[in-house]
């Protein structure tokens, strides 16, 4: 049997755990310390955002960001329906209705024409849209920020998987009212677990941080007006984030690399698509992610099982999850046919050009 060969492995620097036995120094263990005002400024200083605000998932960053916003009971989100559920279930956690968005062809995310048809149309204006950058790949941002400007809807970039992508030179999550990043394990930089919230506006991350840290008011004694949430991150896992940003931008390009191999390997298989890259922009290509014009993916997948090789289909899209089975949709079927032909292939940073060409093998091998 192969070594196994993970979809997207944590990959230290080497530094992390000299970070993180200076905080068992220091005793800070707690949330809050040294480490987690290092991590937020190496966001800051990586991303150019002004403000950055450390938290336990990404999930917690978008959440803090729809309360912040004044997003509530009854109020209609928009969102992208190719996605993880993660940045949905904020949605439902502050009471409002998600509305689902469907993808382009020309990015395999949420497409600007779908976004501003809706728009022009509905009868009520939504309060804010997640837009995700899919797999590390930068949506059409430039133009839903046209958009939702030119409506009155809050921009929230979903920036989970696509640290390190830029459109036009600027980062993703730098381009909407707030961005959030994740540290999830299979991430491209990993805490383990761990999130961030990123906006150009202070009070917003200062209201933020408030309701972070159970809503605190600033008495010596624990005085409530109202409620929060514990979301802060630790300081130990703050740690291992301050070594994970040394080496950002060796992840982003080996990642591209691993992209550019498979892509190498493949392009003689005309049925073959890979996700498609923006002009002027560039994707971190966290995972690489392909559609199969005739063959079955799940024939691909467990013959990749059988050499140790983990693969994962492309996400269902949530307008077919029967947890929102009567939510609106706004849908043209592009997203159910990635679902119905993708399949997203290992791109840890820890392997080598061998390893993507034993994958490709198998993969030409299953090929109709």
């Amino acid at each position: 049997m192969n070594k196994r060969i993970f979809l997207s492995a944590p990959h230290m620097s080497g530094n992390e755990l000299k970070y993180i036995e200076k905080v068992f120094e220091s005793n800070y263990i707690a949330p809050l310390g040294e480490y987690v005002n290092k991590f937020e400024d190496s966001i800051k200083n990586y991303t150019g955002t002004k403000n950055a605000l450390a938290v336990t998932s990404g999930t917690a960053a978008i959440h803090l960001a729809l309360r912040v916003l004044g997003i509530g009971e009854g109020d209609n989100v928009l969102t992208s329906t190719f996605t993880f559920i993660g940045s949905v279930n904020a949605i439902l956690y502050q009471g409002a209705n998600p509305i689902f968005i469907d993808s382009d062809k020309e990015s395999w995310n949420l497409s600007p024409k779908l976004l501003n048809k809706y728009l022009c149309e509905c009868d009520k204006k939504p309060k804010a849209l997640i837009v995700t950058h899919l797999y590390g790949q930068c949506a059409d941002i430039e133009k839903i920020a046209d958009i939702c400007n030119l409506h009155g809807v809050y921009l929230i970039e979903d920036a989970a998987e696509s640290l390190g992508a830029t459109y036009n030179g600027h980062h993703t999550g730098t381009f909407g009212d707030f961005g959030i990043y994740s540290f999830n394990g299979n991430k491209i930089l990993t805490t383990s677990g761990g999130g961030m919230l990123v906006s150009s506006n202070k009070d917003w991350i200062d209201k933020a941080k408030f309701y972070s840290t159970q809503a605190k008011e600033p008495f010596i004694h624990y005085e409530h007006e109202e409620y929060g949430y514990n979301y802060r991150m630790s300081n130990v896992l703050a740690a291992i984030g301050v070594g994970q940003m040394e080496v950002i931008e060796e992840r982003v390009q080996k990642k591209r690399e691993i992209f550019n191999w498979y892509k190498e390997f493949l392009e003689d298989c005309d049925e073959v698509e890979f996700m498609p890259e923006l002009d002027n922009s560039r994707g971190n290509r966290w995972l690489t992610s392909m559609i199969f014009e005739k063959s079955d993916y799940n024939k691909i997948m467990k013959a990749l099982v059988q050499v140790n090789v983990e693969s994962r289909p492309l996400w269902k899209p949530m307008h077919m999850q029967k947890l929102f089975k009567n939510n609106k949709a706004i849908v043209d079927g592009t997203s159910e046919e990635l679902f119905e032909k993708g399949l997203c292939v290992a791109s840890s940073t820890t392997m080598n050009k061998d390893d993507v060409q034993m994958i490709c093998d198998v993969i030409k091998d299953n090929l109709i």
